[in-house]
């Protein structure tokens, strides 16, 4: 699997822009300090402590099907409610929650419909369940201009894994569509946009080579020529300095009342 990797090694990479993601989504959905909150595919927790920061910690619930994710999730946050689990699967009863939000995980869902269907299940009547998408095509520019690198050197080797093409719901709409045929009401769509800083180029590239994300799983498959010709390409496409710069990336988001 793509993301069973060390928790650090994800924060570094998109987990960077988790925090202001969950930020946006919680104020979104309108979420406030008494709310009871579940985190669906917390993955290492970024976006949890958003809401761990907002609600405390003892009206938290996070799940992950990721184990070992799910234990740091638990050493990282004592109090929250804390759970191996599915999004297709939430071990809740009907109603559990003022909302249930999912950031950067519908996609990955092995059935997006059944997980948003959960999601509208745990969550009380006339609460808010919400989630956000990146804009892969377009304006997440991590992982956008890492594929356009990837396809000029390999247009048919990299086309079944090209998160611009291959992903769901990654471009504007598709997300409210999946809210509506779950039975959510009053679905609100837009846009969010974050950034993420960089030491420098070498800090954004190395946690690709250790096979994060389906980005990663394609560099980490190269062999060490491709890899140091792929690692040129994008960062000429990039066309970041030397040292510290700062990217931006828009994620497309959907919020629901159960």
């Amino acid at each position: 699997m793509s993301f069973k990797v060390p928790a650090e090694t994800y924060d570094r990479f998109v987990g960077r822009y988790s925090y202001g993601l969950c930020g946006a989504l919680v104020d979104a959905a309108g979420i406030t300090a008494e709310s009871a909150v579940l985190d669906v595919g917390a993955g290492t927790g970024i976006g949890t402590r958003c809401l761990v920061d907002l609600v405390g910690p003892e009206r938290v619930a996070a799940v992950d099907p990721t184990e070992s994710w799910v234990e740091q999730l638990r050493a990282r946050y004592p109090g929250v409610d804390a759970r191996v689990a599915s999004a297709e699967s939430l071990p809740f009863e009907d109603g559990a929650f003022d909302a249930s939000l999912a950031h950067l995980v519908v996609n990955f869902m092995a059935d997006p419909e059944v997980g948003v269907a959960e999601m509208r299940r745990v969550t009380r009547p006339g609460g808010a369940a919400g989630a956000c998408v990146w804009d892969y095509p377009g304006e997440m520019t991590l992982l956008r201009v890492f594929w356009d690198a990837a396809a000029a050197l390999d247009a048919d080797g990299v086309e079944a894994v090209d998160e611009r093409t291959q992903m769901r719901f990654g471009r504007s709409g598709e997300l409210g569509e999946l809210w509506r045929r779950a039975g959510l009401a009053d679905v609100m769509e837009g846009e969010i946009v974050v950034s993420a800083d960089y030491e420098d180029f070498d800090d954004l590239w190395e946690p690709f080579t250790v096979g994060v994300g389906p980005a990663g799983r394609h560099a980490a498959s190269l062999d060490p020529e491709q890899q140091d010709a792929l690692k040129a390409e994008y960062r000429r496409r990039l066309a970041v300095p030397d040292g510290a710069f700062r990217l931006s990336a828009r994620a497309w988001f959907a919020i629901g009342t159960a």
